[in-house]
Parts: structure tokens; sequence; C-alpha cells
């Protein structure tokens, strides 16, 4: 790897960039240069530390084995202060083969074009002189061998294109045969005459690139790990070429403090109470009635035991705290600050009940919301989302981003959001009903066959557990945000989700904004929030009817010739969203659980009565 030092940047990037798209070990096209980012040991200083101890206990977790100390830090800014230290990422250059950007005419015949591959070596002033002495530009080859365990490296052209291992060292080609651009087309040849078509580097198992040597070049060039993956082919720019492996929590007024204060204000009342029925008997008491009106008997139970140190006290998943604290609030939640974290406000029932709104229990509105992101990894060719619950599953194969871990970087966005809680109740009753077993059935078949064509994947299907509901809301939740950015001012994409199907807590879902500046906290998803009965109606009668139908909605899952096997009626005319707005990767859909479609299966939740 070769390390470019000079005083000018070669290019900029958003700071929230730098933990999704171009984070550490991503590849990334500069004006002059295609590098690969660097590990967090590379970075400079300055950022700022991002406070949020829930975020940080969680992460800590998440290593093996698990760390002590963490700090989160927002990636460094540029300063533009030219007196100033600088500051900034380090970048490697990276692949270290290129062609060149001329077709050799001698070489080209008919519809084959050749041009020449050139190691780094040959280069000399970023250009390879040629046995005529002429000077010809080159680019970067747009292909490089990784593994699913993120190594990656430069293919190794002369083994490839010879079948075997050699000693020929004479001069390669990548010819291209028509005009489509199609891996299909493409060539390897030696001027020896060994030539080799590149689509057999293609594949799972395919086996043409070799094993992987563990190589992270972006921790160094020391930096190689064992690892017994088969190579695989991988476009720089490809889409699967880098996933950022995020987690992220919503920063709210601690409920287990609150009822820690609470239970320690009522303690003389009752912190000799052995069983549930003494507590409800000292709960009669007007002092300790208002000071436990607004907790269960069993959590203030379970914290008199924390407290007396007779049991531990329970971590919850990430959601499940959120969940908890976004329905336990009456009529008012957090401080109405302009630096505040949180501020919430119900919305009164009689503002929004309709009679398509049955279902719906609560609406929240929340004014002033913080988010905090960070990135634990990465993952090439398969991305590897949070659970249902929030959380990143522990010992997930997943990239270093740095030789040793001590900090993580991280982003703070500040926005604005909608909660709507829906009744328990009729969420039981519908997924107990044997239609919706059958189709979660069906559904379960389009992800066996997606799992038998993913060896080793570890995205797991949510209905495994129980939780069909999550498919109903994660699809709801779209059909909502595409009718929301019409009125808000938002576009879709700055819209993002948060999916709550926790049986023992509840069911709802938070559309919010979210952005490090002052954009997403202009008011315009609240205003919506005041008419969201009006826009829940137009997304359920937006969602009976896609332009692809009836292909759409009667597309089986297990179909081997459509390949979408992670979703039921869903494609890009009706649920498919922005990426960045989803949180689980436009994966897991389906519109006929929502409202009914042209197949008319009659086990959507929603009921659209007469007004």
């Amino acid at each position: 790897m070769s390390r470019r030092q000079q005083k000018k940047a070669h290019g900029q990037v958003r700071q929230s960039q730098l933990i999704t798209s171009f984070g550490p070990g991503s590849m990334m096209d500069l004006p002059d240069h295609s590098v690969l980012i660097s590990g967090l040991d590379a970075w400079s200083s300055g950022g700022e530390e991002i406070i949020e101890p829930r975020l940080t206990d969680k992460l800590k977790e998440l290593f093996d084995p698990p760390l002590q100390a963490l700090r989160l830090y927002s990636p460094p800014p540029d300063s533009e202060d030219p007196t100033a230290p600088q500051t900034g990422i380090t970048a490697w250059q990276f692949p270290e083969w290129f062609i060149t950007q001329d077709v050799d005419r001698e070489a080209s015949q008919g519809a084959v074009r050749s041009r020449m591959l050139v190691p780094r070596r040959m280069l000399t002033k970023g250009k390879f002189i040629d046995d005529n002495r002429k000077k010809r530009n080159v680019v970067p080859i747009r292909f490089v061998r990784a593994c699913r365990s993120g190594h990656i490296g430069d293919i190794d052209w002369y083994t490839f294109s010879h079948f075997h291992e050699t000693d020929c060292r004479r001069p390669l080609w990548i010819e291209e045969v028509g005009t489509s651009g199609d891996i299909a087309e493409v060539y390897v040849r030696c001027e020896c005459g060994s030539r080799r078509p590149l689509a057999e580097a293609v594949g799972f198992s395919a086996g043409a690139l070799g094993h992987c040597d563990g190589a992270r070049p972006w921790l160094g060039p020391y930096a190689r790990e064992q690892c017994n993956e088969l190579n695989r082919l991988l476009i720089r720019q490809a889409s699967n070429a880098y996933f950022s492996q995020l987690m992220s929590v919503i920063s709210l007024p601690d409920r287990n403090e609150n009822l820690h204060e609470a239970v320690k204000s009522a303690w003389d009342f009752i912190g000799e109470v052995e069983d549930a029925g003494m507590l409800q008997y000292e709960r009669k008491k007007s002092k300790v009635h208002a000071l436990l009106e607004d907790f269960k008997d069993e959590e203030v139970f379970a914290e008199i035991k924390v407290i007396r140190g007779e049991t531990p006290q329970i971590t919850k998943s990430v959601k499940h705290a959120e969940m908890e604290t976004l329905i336990s609030s009456k009529d008012e939640l957090g401080d109405d600050k302009p630096d505040g974290n949180f501020f919430a406000r119900n919305l009164p029932r009689e503002v929004w009940d309709k009679p398509w709104m049955n279902s719906v229990q609560r609406i929240v509105l929340v004014h002033r919301l913080r988010e905090v992101m960070a990135q634990v990894g990465f993952t090439r060719f398969e991305a590897v989302s949070p659970d249902i619950d929030g959380e990143l599953e522990i010992g997930v194969r997943r990239a270093a981003l740095a030789r040793e871990i001590t900090w993580l970087p991280a982003v703070e966005n500040r926005g604005e959001g909608i909660f709507i809680q829906f009744s328990s109740d009729a969420v039981e009753k519908w997924v107990a009903r044997v239609d919706v077993i059958a189709r979660g059935t069906r559904l379960l078949a389009g992800y066996d066959a997606w799992k038998a064509e993913h060896h080793g994947a570890t995205k797991k299907f949510v209905e495994r557990g129980g939780l069909l509901p999550y498919v109903l809301f994660h699809s709801f939740s779209h059909m909502l945000v595409t009718a929301v950015s019409l009125e808000c001012g938002y576009p879709a994409s700055s819209i993002r989700e948060r999916i709550y199907s926790i049986p023992d807590v509840g069911y709802g879902i938070l559309l919010y904004t979210g952005t490090s500046d002052a954009e997403g906290t202009l008011g315009g998803l609240v205003q919506v929030g005041r008419k969201i009965h009006e826009h829940i109606r137009n997304a359920l009668e937006m969602g009976e009817l896609c332009s692809n139908d009836p292909v759409c909605g009667q597309h089986e899952p297990a179909n081997m010739h459509e390949r979408r096997f992670l979703h039921g009626a869903a494609c890009h005319g009706c649920l498919l969203i922005s990426e960045t707005s989803c949180e689980h990767h436009n994966e897991f859909l389906d519109r006929a659980l929502v409202v009914p479609t042209v197949d008319n299966l009659g086990i959507e939740f929603f009921k659209m009565a007469a007004e």
C-alpha cells in the first residue's frame, strides 16, 4: 500500500457518510485516485465526544472479550482554518492494478477492445510509458477480490489468466467482446497466449480466485489474519462492496431512573413488602399511589428486589426501553428546551378518532428527538442488520474497524417524529387467525429458498420467533412514509422508521427525521402528525393497488423465477423506499398483511370502514 502525503486534502465527505457509506475499509473514488479508507488507528483526532451511556453499554458487549472501556467520537471535522492543525482521514491507494484508458489499436480487431493491465510499480507519475515511450493514461481496475469476512485485495491476475500459479510475467490485457460491458464478455489475456473469461470468477464457490489470505489493507500492511474463505469477485463501486454495521438508540428520559427514584421516595412504606399482595395494599395509601401511579406492580416489585440486592438489574433491549418510555407518557414527556434531547406530547384521541383508526391506541407527537448512531464494523456481500429488538448479535462475523478498539465513530442526529401505538388485543387476535398463519408459512418458504442460496448467511426471518406482526407494521410504515412525505415538506429519504414489535410491551412505529444540522427540526413532521388520521387513510388507500398488479399482488415469495424471496406483495411500485429510511434494507415486506390486494386474501389487518 502507498500513502500519498499532501498538504491539501484530496476530497471531502460529510461526517455522517464516514460511518455509513465511506467508513473504515470502504472503497472511494476521489478526483485523482481510487482509495481505501483507513482504520480508526490512522484517523486524526479532533472529533467531539458523544455521550450516550445506553448505547455505549450495549456496544461493549458486542466484542470478544467484552470491552471494559469504550468511547464514542464524531469523525474529525474540517476546521476550514489554514492555520489550524491538519485533521482528516488517511486513505490508502487501492487497487494497485490499472488499465490503460485508450484501446490498443493493434490488438483491437472487430468488436474486441483490448486494454493493457498494468501494476502500480510500472507507473511513472501516475502514467504508463509503453515500449514506444508513449505516455498512456490509466484508471484503476474495477475488479478486486474479497471474502465474506471483509478481507480484500488485488486479484492475482497472472495466476488467474494462466489457470494456475506461473512464473510468466508477459504483458496482460483486458479484452471486451461486444458493447454491453457485461462481465460475460470480459476476458483476461496474456501475451503468451493464455486467455480466460472473467465470468469464471463469479459466484459464491467458484474457487477461480483461490483462498483468501486474510489481508486487511485498511488497517495497514501488517494486519493479516487467518481466513479459510474462498475469494469472490467484487466490483469496486457495487452496492454489495460495503455494508456498514450500525447500532442506534433514541435518547429518551430513562424510565428505569424514574422508577428507581419513585421507589426510593416511597421506600418507608414499601421497603418491607414481601409479595405483590402487600404491595397492592401499600399502594392504596394516597402518598404511595401518587408516587407509583405511572408504574405497574411487577415493575415496582422487581425494582424493590434490585435495591435490596436480591436480583441483578436486567438490561433491557434497545427498543424495549424506548417503547416503555414512549407509552408511559400521559400528556407530556421530557423538557421543552431548545437544546433538549427529547420532548413529546400525546395527541388527544378526539382529534384523530376515526373508524379506520380503531386499532390505534395512542398518537404521540415527538417535538424534539436525538438519535445517536455508531458504527461497530462492516461486512461485504451481505448486510447484517440489527434484529427486531434493535440489538446486534454478539459474535456475528464482522470486519474490524481498528487493530485495537478503544473508541468508535458515531454521529448525533436531532429531529422530530410521530409515534403510533397499536392495540395489543387487536394484533393478537389478528395473528392468531388461520389464514394469517398460512400466509406466514408462505413467507417462511421464501426465506428458506433465500437461505438455501446464501450459505452461511446470518439473516434471520422474524416469523420464526412468532413475530409476524413485525412484517405487518414494517410494511405499513413504508406506506405511511410515502404518504407523509407528500405533505410534510421532507423528502421520503429523510424520514426514517423504527418498528416496535414487543408482545410483552406493545406494538408501534416511530417515523422521525434525523440530521446533524437543523433541517430535521423544522416542525413539518409534527404538523403532519396533527392530521395523522388523514395520512393513514391515504396510505391505506394507495396501498390497495400497485402499478405492478397483478404481478406484485400475486407474487409467491418462494418463486424461483422472480427471485424475490424476502418479499410478499411488495415491489418498487408500492412498498420499497430509500434504504436510508428502512431499518431492514427493504426486506421482510408484504402489503397483503396490511390492506386488501387484488388477490383478495382477506388477511389484512386494517379495515377501511365507512366514515
